[in-house]
């Protein structure tokens, strides 16, 4: 079954990366790489303490909302919105596939796909 998971990660990863190149802003490929990456900035929550991190990981982490922020890009015609959230959806989406999901306030290793 976690073959089959990460199989579903992984495509759904390709895909989003796919719409993403199609709203690209007429950024580098070398940017976008850079900021693929720029969700995990939301760790350093963890500084603060368990619960604080756990939100603002899960904040950005979180595919429903990146959803909503590609439909409010899509339906108000407002293209950087809609490239926030395909990003935002496709870097949770990659997460997943190394097994970090969304954080339970108990700390950074306890997630929704079990202990890391």
């Amino acid at each position: 079954m976690k073959i089959i998971l990460g199989l579903e990660e992984i495509a759904i990863t390709a895909i989003a990366l796919y719409f993403l190149s199609l709203h690209h802003l007429g950024i580098s490929p070398w940017v976008w790489a850079l900021l693929f990456f720029a969700p995990d900035i939301s760790m350093l929550g963890y500084f603060i303490n368990n619960r604080v991190g756990a939100f603002t990981y899960n904040l950005f982490h979180h595919r429903g909302i990146a959803l909503l922020l590609v439909a409010i890009g899509y339906f108000l015609n407002l293209e950087i919105i809609l490239a926030i959230g395909i990003l935002l959806f496709a870097h949770a989406s990659f997460d997943r596939i190394l097994g970090y999901g969304l954080k339970y306030a108990t700390g950074f290793k306890d997630t929704h796909l079990g202990r890391l």
